[in-house]
C-alpha cells in the first residue's frame, strides 16, 4: 500500500474545483501561509512567482471560503499601509485515528493543528473490531460536540497505523492468532465505512513526520531525518521542505537499522530504543509499567533504575543510526521525538549528544540535533494532517497521485 491512500469520494472536499482537486497556485499559496505564518500580498508575489494579479483573486478566493483571514493594515511597509493573511483556523477541521500497539487516539484538530477533541483508550493488544467500535463511538462523540457549522468543515479523516502488525506478536504479548486477523484487514476501508469524508492511510511514524512539518519545529528546516521512539522506534524523512516516502514508502525506517557495531548478529534498533522495552524492564523489576501508554505524557517522578539504563541504551544505539543515516543521506538536522514526557525527551536529547561525540563523524558535515515540539500526540495529529496535505498543500503532487494503486492490506513494515 503506498504510504498515503484515500477514498475516491474527492468531491467531497470543501472547496474543491470540478475534478475534486485544489488548483495548484492556490495550495502555494495556502503553503506558504502556512510556513510564514502570515503574508502581505506583495510577499506572495514575491514568494511565489505569481503576478500581483493573479496573488489578488487567489487571495481573494479563499478569504471568501474563509480559508483565509485578513488581518489589520500594518504600517511601517513601503507604499499604503497593506494587510498580512493568515490560515483561518477554523477554515479547515480534520479528524486523526492512531492506531497504536498499546493504545488508540482519536483527534480533531483545526486548520492551524490545534487540538479541539482528544479521545484515548490502552488496551493489551489491537484487534480490529475493538478499533472499529472505538472509531465508531469516537466520531458520534466528537459530531456531538461541535457546531454544525464546524463539522461541515471537516476535510477527511487520516489514518496513522503501524505496518504488518502481526509481525510483532511477540514483543507486544499478544496471541498470534488475534493479531494474524490483521493480514486480511485492509483498514482504511474498514474506517471508511463509518464515515462519509475522504479516508487516508499511513504508516503511523510517516504521518507524526507530517505533523512535525506542519505543526511543529519541522518546518523551520529543509531536509531533516525524523525519529519518532513509540511502542517501537521508526523514522521519517523530509528533503527539500516535503516527506520523502522512498520508493517502497519506507524511508526512516530506522527500527530496522542495526543497534551498535557487533562482530555478530546484534539486535535492530526497534529491538533496544523502543518504550516496550522499557516496559519489560519495569515489569521484570516487579513495577507497573501500565502508566506507559495510560499517561505518555506523565509517567510519575520515580520509574527507577530501570529508565536510567533504557535511556542510556536508547542514547548509545541511536548516536550511531544516526551517523549511519547522516552519512547517506547528508541532512544537517535530525529531530527527535516520542511518546514520553518533556523530561524524558530532554534527558534523550541530551545522552544522545555526549554518545554521538564518541563516534566518529570524520568526512560527514556537521548536523543539529533538535528536540521534536508535539511529542505524543504526533501519530493523531498526523493522522488528521493527511486530509490537509491531501487538500490544502503542494504535497498533493508528492504522496496523492490518483496513478497510484490501492492495496487490500498493509504493505511491508518499517
Amino acid at each position: 500500500m503506498p504510504a498515503f491512500n484515500s477514498t475516491t469520494n474527492t468531491s467531497a472536499l470543501r472547496g474543491s474545483n470540478q475534478s475534486g482537486l485544489r488548483a495548484h497556485n492556490e495550495r502555494l499559496v495556502l503553503s506558504l501561509i502556512r510556513l510564514h505564518r502570515q503574508l502581505h500580498k506583495a510577499d506572495m508575489v514575491r514568494l511565489s512567482g505569481l503576478s500581483m494579479q493573479t496573488i489578488s483573486i487567489i487571495v481573494n478566493q479563499l478569504t471568501a471560503e474563509e480559508l483565509l483571514i485578513k488581518g489589520p493594515p500594518q504600517r511601517g511597509r513601503i507604499g499604503q499601509p497593506s494587510a498580512p493573511y493568515s490560515l483561518n483556523p477554523e477554515g479547515a477541521l480534520a479528524l486523526g485515528l492512531k492506531v497504536g500497539r498499546r493504545s488508540v487516539d482519536l483527534y480533531l484538530i483545526d486548520f492551524n493543528g490545534r487540538v479541539l477533541k482528544a479521545l484515548h483508550k490502552t488496551y493489551p493488544y489491537p484487534t480490529v473490531q475493538l478499533i472499529r467500535d472505538f472509531t465508531s463511538a469516537g466520531i458520534a462523540e466528537i459530531l456531538g460536540g461541535i457546531e454544525p457549522r464546524l463539522a461541515n468543515r471537516i476535510a477527511g479523516l487520516g489514518i496513522g497505523a503501524p505496518y504488518e502488525i502481526w509481525m510483532w506478536h511477540e514483543e507486544m504479548g499478544a496471541p498470534m492468532e488475534e493479531l494474524d486477523l490483521w493480514r486480511t484487514v485492509d483498514l482504511r476501508s474498514e474506517i471508511a465505512a463509518l464515515c462519509t469524508w475522504p479516508v487516508y492511510y499511513s504508516n503511523d511514524i510517516t504521518a507524526a513526520c507530517a505533523a512535525e512539518l506542519m505543526f511543529g519545529v519541522g518546518g523551520d528546516f529543509i531536509d531533516y531525518l525524523y525519529i519518532f521512539i513509540g511502542s517501537f522506534i521508526g523514522g521519517g524523512l523530509v528533503l527539500n521542505g516535503h516527506l520523502f516516502p522512498g520508493r517502497t514508502q519506507n524511508a526512516g525506517a530506522l527500527g530496522s537499522m542495526p543497534a551498535y557495531p557487533s562482530t555478530q548478529r546484534g539486535p535492530q534498533l526497534v529491538n533496544v530504543a523502543s518504550i516496550y522495552v522499557l516496559e519489560r524492564k519495569l515489569i521484570a523489576a516487579g513495577r507497573d509499567a501500565s502508566m506507559l501508554w495510560q499517561s505518555p505524557d506523565d509517567w510519575g517522578d520515580d520509574l527507577g533504575s530501570a529508565l536510567d539504563e533504557w535511556i542510556g541504551e536508547v542514547a548509545q544505539s541511536l548516536a550511531y543510526s544516526i551517523v549511519a543515516a547522516v552519512a547517506v543521506i547528508d541532512v544537517d538536522t535530525v529531530i527527535v521525538d516520542g511518546a514520553f514526557p518533556v523530561a524524558v525527551r530532554r534527558r534523550i536529547i541530551e545522552q544522545t549528544r555526549v554518545s554521538l561525540s564518541r563516534v566518529s563523524q570524520e568526512g560527514l558535515s556537521p548536523f543539529r540535533l533538535v528536540e521534536g515540539t508535539i511529542g505524543n500526540a504526533a501519530r493523531a495529529m498526523g493522522g488528521a494532517s493527511l486530509p490537509l496535505l491531501a487538500s490544502f498543500t503542494q504535497d498533493w503532487e508528492v504522496f496523492f497521485k490518483e496513478n497510484r494503486q490501492s492495496a487490500s492490506k498493509i504493505a511491508p513494515a518499517q
